[in-house]
């Protein structure tokens, strides 16, 4: 049986513990056995080598450098990682180790919770696949992203609330690998509801099933 470990913490406005619950509903449905983690010291386990996944949930939380040294190995080594919005891409501001891993980090989302579009990049991508461009209502995230990274999904800033982001073409869906490990990416999901938006939820599942081993 496939092992996930989800560690929810940090900022409440994220609803982490309601987000952990409905993630670890959709692994289990796959068969998953879950472990529920609330502090990075479950990252310091040398067991979690033994994962299929892990699923950070941590917004704006801080880890020490050895549970990041840790995490770190068991992703190069094989494990998947892979989660959403600020819980896994503005998780560890002070730790560029866990930064180069996830392939990006959250630098602003102008005007907060406005309406966007999202454009699917890789239409053939497994994850992506049957999934058309979508209007989305959420933080449209800017973010700084490493080019290495395999973008699935994008969206384009209107300016609106930061006219020198006019027309900038920024990365909310991507996956890359980190040694043998597979990491999966979704700038969206700023709250618990929207895994209500069946293009949310799927892109997301299907990402963290890519990523596990």
């Amino acid at each position: 049986m496939r092992e996930a470990l989800i560690v929810w913490m940090g900022w409440h406005g994220h609803e982490p513990e309601q987000c952990a619950k409905i993630i670890a509903d959709m692994l289990e449905a796959e068969s998953f056995k879950v472990h529920i983690g609330t502090s990075t010291s479950a990252f310091a386990d040398p067991a979690i080598a033994n994962l299929s996944l892990i699923v950070p949930i941590c917004t704006m939380s801080k880890i020490e450098k050895p549970e990041a040294a840790n995490l770190n190995a068991a992703i190069r080594g094989g494990v998947g990682l892979a989660g959403y919005h600020g819980g896994m891409c503005d998780a560890f501001r002070d730790s560029v180790d866990y930064q180069f891993m996830c392939g990006g980090q959250w630098v602003a989302h102008p005007g907060g919770i406005i309406d966007y579009r999202v454009n699917v990049a890789r239409r053939n991508d497994p994850v992506m696949e049957g999934i058309q461009d979508f209007d989305y209502r959420s933080e449209q995230y800017y973010m700084h992203v490493d080019p290495a990274i395999e973008v699935l999904a994008t969206t384009t800033f209107m300016g609106e609330h930061a006219p020198w982001t006019k027309g900038v073409v920024m990365p909310v869906v991507w996956k890359h690998r980190f040694g043998a490990g597979r990491v999966f990416y979704s700038s969206l999901g700023h709250v618990a509801r929207e895994f209500d938006v069946p293009e949310m939820r799927t892109i997301l599942k299907r990402g963290m099933l890519w990523a596990a081993r």
